[in-house]
C-alpha cells in the first residue's frame, strides 16, 4: 500500500482568473519550463483537437508524474510568485534531472519512485490564496482527527485507518495527488458523458453533460456528485453531495464540501488541471490548487490490486497488540515501555 512585472489587474493562467496585486507578477514563467513551451503559449494560433462531435478532446492516458518535485504549498520566500525565475529553475531542473537518473538505475523495494520526462517552473500547487498556502483551518475542524497510518493512531480497529488506507478511495482531490507511484488517470468521452478512471485505488467518475439534476441532499458519496459542461475550450466540473470521511492537507473536510474542476488542453501532451475547494466548515476562504497533467512516452495504467481488509490492516492490528503486552510487561517489572520504531524516527513529539 501503501518569479517579475508588477500587475494590479487581472492575470489569465490557464483556465482561471486570479486577482493579484503587487510587485511580482505571477505570470512570468521561466523561459525552459515546461509550461511556457505548451503549444497554447507558445503558439497562439493553436487550437485543442476535436472530438467527432465537437467537444474538445481530452482523451487519452494522462499523469501528475510530471508534478513530482512540486510543493503542494509555496514556501514563503516565493511570495506571490506562481513561477521560478530562470536561475531557480535551472536549479530544479538539475535537481529532478538527479532524481530520474536514480529511478532510471531502477528500483529496489516494493515501490517504483516514478519520475515524469518534464520540469515544470511552478513554485507551489496551491495558486490562490495568492501566497499559495492553505487559508486558516476552522477551530472546529482542527477537532476533526485525521485516521490512518500518517496519522498518531490509536489503531484500534478498521475504522482507525484512512480509507486510502484501506484500499477503499483517496477522493477527488487526492486521486490526481503525485505520488511515488501509479499517478496515471484514463480519461474517456461521449457525447453526453466524461469518464474519469485513476490508476491508485481504480476510483472512476462517471460525470454527466447532459444538464440532468443533481442528486438529492440525502445521498453522500466518498467522491460527492458531479456534473460537468463546456467553457469554450475548458471542461468544468462541478461537485457536491460528499461524505465527511476523506481529508485535504491534513485535514478532514465537512459534508459541505463544493470543488469545481478545470481541465483546458493547452498542448498535445499537456491539460492545465485546476480544482477550486469551497468548505466553510473546514477553511476560512476558498482555495484553488492547479496541476498540469502530461502523457508521458509508454505509459500504462496496470491493476491497482489493494482491497479493502488487506493484510496490512490485519499485520498493523496484531502488531498493537503486541506492542501494548510488551509495555505492560514492561510496566510491571518497573521498566519504561518499549521503543516505538517511528518514535525513534521522528521524534517523540510525533508519536502518540
Amino acid at each position: 500500500m501503501s518569479r517579475g512585472v508588477r500587475l494590479d489587474t487581472i492575470v489569465l493562467f490557464g483556465a482561471a482568473a486570479i486577482a493579484v496585486g503587487g510587485a511580482a507578477s505571477v505570470a512570468a514563467q521561466a523561459s525552459a519550463s515546461a509550461e511556457a513551451s505548451a503549444a497554447a503559449r507558445s503558439d497562439p494560433s493553436w487550437r485543442p483537437p476535436l472530438t467527432a462531435w465537437g467537444h474538445p478532446d481530452l482523451q487519452g492516458i494522462w499523469t501528475t508524474d510530471d508534478m513530482r518535485g512540486i510543493p503542494q504549498q509555496r514556501p514563503p520566500e516565493f511570495g506571490a510568485r506562481q513561477h521560478l525565475t530562470d536561475e531557480e529553475f535551472a536549479a530544479r531542473g538539475a535537481q529532478r534531472d538527479g532524481a530520474r537518473q536514480t529511478q532510471d538505475r531502477g528500483a529496489v523495494g516494493t515501490f517504483r519512485n516514478e519520475e515524469g520526462t518534464r520540469t515544470f517552473g511552478y513554485t507551489s500547487m496551491i495558486i490562490d490564496p495568492p501566497d499559495g498556502r492553505f487559508p486558516p483551518v476552522r477551530p472546529e475542524a482542527r477537532q476533526r482527527r485525521t485516521a490512518g497510518t500518517f496519522g498518531l493512531g490509536p489503531f484500534n480497529d478498521m475504522q482507525d485507518f484512512s480509507l486510502y488506507d484501506r484500499c477503499i478511495t483517496r477522493g477527488v482531490i487526492g486521486s490526481f495527488g503525485p505520488a511515488v507511484y501509479g499517478n496515471g488517470a484514463r480519461i474517456l468521452q461521449t457525447p453526453d458523458t466524461i469518464v474519469i478512471s485513476y490508476e491508485m485505488v481504480h476510483d472512476t467518475r462517471v460525470i454527466p453533460l447532459d444538464g440532468r439534476s443533481a442528486l438529492g441532499a440525502g445521498i453522500r458519496q466518498y467522491m460527492g456528485d458531479s456534473r460537468g459542461h463546456f467553457e469554450g475550450n475548458t471542461l468544468v466540473v462541478e461537485s457536491a453531495n460528499f461524505t465527511d470521511k476523506t481529508a485535504v492537507g491534513g485535514v478532514r473536510h465537512s459534508a459541505e464540501l463544493k470543488l469545481t474542476e478545470r481541465f483546458t488542453r493547452v498542448d498535445p501532451e499537456m491539460i492545465d488541471y485546476e480544482i477550486r475547494v469551497e468548505d466553510p466548515s473546514t477553511w476560512e476562504k476558498p482555495w484553488t490548487m492547479r496541476m498540469t497533467i502530461t502523457q508521458q512516452p509508454g505509459y500504462e495504467i496496470y491493476e491497482y490490486a489493494c482491497h479493502e481488509g488487506n493484510m496490512a490492516m490485519r499485520n498493523i492490528l496484531s502488531a498493537e497488540r503486541a506492542y501494548e503486552r510488551a509495555a505492560a510487561e514492561a510496566a510491571a517489572k518497573g521498566l519504561p515501555p518499549p521503543e516505538r520504531v517511528f518514535e525513534r524516527v521522528n521524534g517523540p513529539d510525533r508519536a502518540r
